[in-house]
């Protein structure tokens, strides 16, 4: 059985392939919401691995690639290194990994929020208020996250168990029935 996606219907779907799809969601949100300590390690274990990866990327991209420049391709290898060095750091110590994302997240959110809020005061957005706002709640937060980076890490990870949930029950409910999926 297929059901095609959008007004066009150039995107055809298995129907079963989407209700696997969500009740994986759901099994993976209720996993994190149980077990959120093992989940946070396992996130930091995947990120490691990526980070080791993309550095090794980026080393070799350093020096296979002829049509950068020399300070490009120095500029590329450092940052690559740096990343692979990441990479390593996240694998021999994924607890500590997630702490120092979540000053990375604190910091960005601290940052974002001053240029919201010296945007807002400067008049360059409108409506000023809301970028005040959106400036004055985001330092806020970062500096929630360098107080109790533990706990938002923890935080951030229910909050995205409960959407992965949501979203993949709603997917369920809104499958089209059965009578309107065509048989190929």
């Amino acid at each position: 059985m297929t059901t095609s996606i959008g007004p066009t219907g150039f995107i055809t779907v298995h129907r079963g392939e989407i209700v696997a799809l969500a009740v994986v969601g759901i099994v993976l949100g209720v996993v994190a919401l149980i077990w959120p300590g093992a989940t946070l390690i396992t996130v930091a274990i995947i990120f490691g691995i990526y980070l080791i990866a993309s550095g090794i990327f980026r080393i070799t991209a350093a020096f296979l690639s002829h049509d950068a420049g020399t300070g490009l391709r120095w500029l590329t290898g450092i940052l690559g290194a740096l990343v692979l060095a990441a990479g390593v750091y996240c694998l021999a110590s994924p607890e500590r990994s997630l702490v120092v994302l979540a000053f990375v997240i604190g910091f960005g959110w601290i940052a974002e929020g001053i240029i919201d809020l010296m945007a807002g005061i400067q008049g360059v957005v409108s409506p000023r208020w809301l970028a005040i706002l959106s400036g004055v709640v985001s330092i806020v937060a970062g500096i929630v996250v360098f107080t109790l980076p533990t706990l938002a890490v923890t935080a951030f990870l229910a909050f995205g168990a409960v959407l992965l949930i949501i979203v993949s029950i709603s997917t369920l409910l809104t499958l089209p029935r059965k009578n309107t999926v065509a048989t190929t």
